[in-house]
């Protein structure tokens, strides 16, 4: 049997150029408006030292406080406005890409699945999260 983790990929295209859509996507006082899968979840913090080896923490809560937990983890490379790759508080591997295209940006997650929740749960989780953030970006 192989070690080897399932590997889910999602993505977007945001209509915004790169360097907007970078900064929403790693800027504290931006993730804590778009990081949720639901509206009655939300993030009522974050931190982020966005560099390799540097630590980020998202506190993500259901709105009425009957669940929540840490979304952590370390930065293995970041190139600003291309790529963040980093390892989870769990070890499982995180790549997400930028690709910019005048003012369109597409943005790929590609993550290893965890055992707990079915693949397809896990995926469209994910999924919601980046089309929450695509919203607020193009909204602002």
């Amino acid at each position: 049997m192989s070690n080897e983790k399932t590997k889910i990929s999602i993505g977007t295209t945001v209509n915004a150029p790169v360097e907007k859509v970078w900064n929403f996507w790693t800027a504290p006082e931006h993730i804590v408006k778009w990081n949720s899968a639901s509206e009655d979840w939300h993030t009522p913090r974050a931190e982020n030292d966005l560099r390799k080896g540097g630590r980020f923490q998202s506190r993500m809560e259901a709105k009425d406080g009957s669940a929540g937990f840490d979304f952590e983890g370390i930065y293995d490379d970041v190139r600003k406005n291309e790529l963040i790759s980093y390892t989870m508080g769990d070890g499982r591997k995180v790549n997400v890409t930028f690709e910019s295209n005048g003012n369109q940006t597409k943005v790929k997650t590609v993550f290893e699945a965890e055992d707990t929740n079915p693949v397809e749960m896990q995926k469209q989780g994910w999924q919601s999260i980046l089309d929450n953030f695509k919203k607020y970006t193009e909204e602002l």
